[in-house]
């Protein structure tokens, strides 16, 4: 059994309230939940407006495939998510 985490580091830049993030966050986790089989939240930044910090994971029997569809996910965010912005990002399988 393999477990991939990736955590995400997004950058908001039209939030100007954390009810703007709050939005925008929410639109994010909603879309991934409803199109991959990944389990998705926000963990960290919670405070900042402009900061969002989210993790995805992922069970597999195969590495290969828990690390490509982390990065599936990853560049549909990066293609249908103009108002959010991936400013780092890391996989790791366990």
């Amino acid at each position: 059994m393999v477990i991939g985490v990736c955590t995400l580091e997004l950058e908001i830049p039209a939030s100007h309230s954390l009810k703007d993030k709050r939005q925008v966050v929410k639109s994010l986790v909603a879309r991934v939940r409803q199109s991959f089989n990944v389990s998705i939240a926000e963990v960290d930044a919670h405070d900042s407006w402009q900061h969002a910090t989210i993790a995805m994971v992922c069970v597999s029997s195969d590495a290969q495939y828990a690390h490509g569809l982390l990065e599936k996910v990853i560049d549909n965010i990066e293609r249908s998510r103009l108002d959010a912005i991936i400013a780092d990002y890391t996989i790791e399988m366990w």
